[in-house]
């Protein structure tokens, strides 16, 4: 029986006291060609149980599974090995079913874990303090973005060509509706950062700038020089990190200056699962930690003199302050943020740097291995475990081609920006430690055979 509590009467009340006519109203600011207009295509309107679940296996069978290929994809979402203790334990009954902690004197244990969690991602990141989370790297760019507005009450934020488009699509979504100004690029296939250009485009009416560590296409730079040139002016430097294991290897941003640091948690305890859900990660310098987003839990003693866990600030948030909160983030993505200090705390720091030293050594056997190809350029002057390919021919196309050979070979430039001529031939390559010596074999045959 389908659960229809609403009358049309009831309906035309509440449409009536928005002030629109009718529900589609309420999605003008979704584009046209986005909206579904129908049915489904080819979804019956009915169908028993055994009929969808037969259904539903003939669709998964057309995926192409990231363990059964060669598997070179990245751009901001990586393939790790997780070990078979992290879903064993966030799948007891005590994670599973817990809820974010709105009553923490009754969820010491969520509380502790994320305390600890917080402890991982403010050391990871070289900052302070951090939150209990975020939804994910790009709201948690965005939130980073609103706060610098808050701290140096200017509205004018410029992005590095070399962030992740999709972090980018983010911010401007959002600031459509804050009157933020956002300055943006596209990358250029160069060997170093676009750190001297984001230089000299600081002023006075900058409230922040924003760069990737490693870049979209997995170049590293020093950030101290930027992070000096934003403080000289008064604005914030923003970093975001789409691939934490590197930070197993190179220096954390807040080590170099950043003021907020933000990222995608998904590389470290939470697999692909085809898009989500991740975890974001935020951090920042403790006398911003007022204007910080999120949930935030703190330590404390009890009357009996004994450890215990609060909500830290948490008059921040939208259930309490509504309209005047920090953000409109009231929750966390909790059990993908245990799945982080899980993995964190087997890995250890000594797991980590063993873990990002093996992607880094797989990432430059393949680079080497690719580029004796013709027709084949690396890019970059340095990476971590990702880096980009300059083709001989255009790499959408290429990478469809490779597919078909049975290798998922990489994410194309033209995917990412369409209608960028200069960036059609570039391909982004990440090598995890899953990829083996008989993965990049097969990556450089099928490659061969597809520029040929």
């Amino acid at each position: 029986m389908r659960y229809l509590p609403l009358s049309d009467h009831d309906r035309r009340d509440m449409l009536a006291a928005v002030g629109v006519k009718s529900i589609d109203d309420l999605f003008v600011d979704v584009p046209e060609a986005a909206r579904l207009a129908g049915t489904i295509e080819g979804l019956a309107d009915h169908a028993s149980e055994l009929a969808v679940e037969r259904h539903m296996r003939g669709l998964a069978r057309q995926n192409m599974v990231a363990g059964d290929v060669p598997f070179f994809l990245g751009a901001g979402a990586y393939r790790h090995h997780i070990p078979a203790s992290v879903d064993h334990l966030i799948q007891r009954g005590e994670f599973l079913t817990s809820y974010t902690p709105y009553q923490p004197e009754i969820a010491q244990g969520t509380l502790q874990a994320l305390f600890e969690f917080q402890t991982q991602v403010a050391r990871l990141y070289g900052c302070e303090v951090a939150n209990a989370s975020m939804y994910d790297g790009s709201t948690a760019c965005w939130e980073a973005i609103a706060m610098a507005g808050r701290v140096t009450r200017r509205k004018k934020t410029i992005l590095s060509g070399g962030l992740h488009p999709h972090y980018v699509s983010t911010a401007k979504t959002m600031a459509k509706f804050t009157g933020d100004v956002l300055e943006t690029a596209v990358p250029s296939l160069d060997a170093a950062p676009d750190t001297g250009s984001l230089i000299d485009r600081i002023d006075g009416e900058t409230s922040a700038v924003v760069v990737q560590y490693p870049d979209i296409l997995g170049r590293i730079g020093n950030l101290s020089e930027l992070a000096a040139r934003c403080h000289a002016e008064g604005a914030l430097l923003i970093v975001v990190v789409t691939e934490p294991v590197a930070l197993g290897a190179i220096k954390g941003p807040g080590e170099m200056g950043a003021d907020i640091v933000v990222g995608e948690g998904q590389s470290i305890g939470v697999g692909l699962n085809f898009g989500g859900p991740y975890v974001g990660l935020f951090a920042t310098r403790e006398k911003y930690v007022r204007q910080m987003p999120g949930r935030l839990c703190g330590e404390t003693v009890d009357a009996a003199g004994k450890r215990g866990f609060v909500l830290t600030l948490s008059t921040r948030e939208q259930h309490i302050r509504r309209e005047k909160a920090t953000s409109n983030i009231c929750t966390n993505a909790g059990l993908c943020a245990l799945a982080f200090t899980i993995h964190m705390t087997l890995l250890g720091e000594k797991g980590l740097r063993q873990l990002a030293a093996a992607n880094h050594a797989r990432a430059v056997a393949a680079a080497e291995r690719l580029t004796q190809l013709p027709g084949v350029e690396l890019v970059n002057d340095s990476f971590f475990n990702e880096f980009t390919l300059k083709l001989s021919k255009e790499a959408r196309p290429a990478v469809r081609a490779l597919a078909e050979a049975g290798v998922l070979g990489g994410v194309s430039l033209g995917r990412l920006y369409p209608g960028e001529a200069d960036l059609a031939n570039g391909l982004i390559v990440a090598v995890t430690e899953t990829v083996t010596d008989e993965d990049i074999g097969a990556f450089a045959k099928a490659l061969e055979g597809v520029l040929a």
